[in-house]
């Protein structure tokens, strides 16, 4: 019983945490935020759809991304417009 409390909390809780981060950070994403995925590309978000994204990552260049691939948010934006 022991052995199963210390694997509790100090590996599943910690991990339920990052995904309840994650999870409130990827509903709060705004047109304009500058975000990272797990790809590696950095871009800027231009539309924000129920499921996915789209970014914009260079000029005229913009790719649709499914939102659970964002790993970060640099710089907050405006908020998004539904669609």
């Amino acid at each position: 019983v022991m052995v199963f409390a210390i694997i509790y909390f100090m590996i599943l809780r910690p991990q339920q945490k990052r995904q309840r981060e994650h999870v409130s950070m990827v509903e709060a994403l705004r047109r304009g935020d500058t975000v990272i995925t797990q790809g590696g590309l950095v871009g800027k978000v231009a539309k924000v759809a129920d499921d996915e994204i789209e970014i914009d990552i260079a000029e005229n260049t913009r790719v649709s991304v499914i939102k659970t691939m964002i790993i970060s948010v640099r710089a907050k934006g405006e908020p998004a417009k539904k669609s």
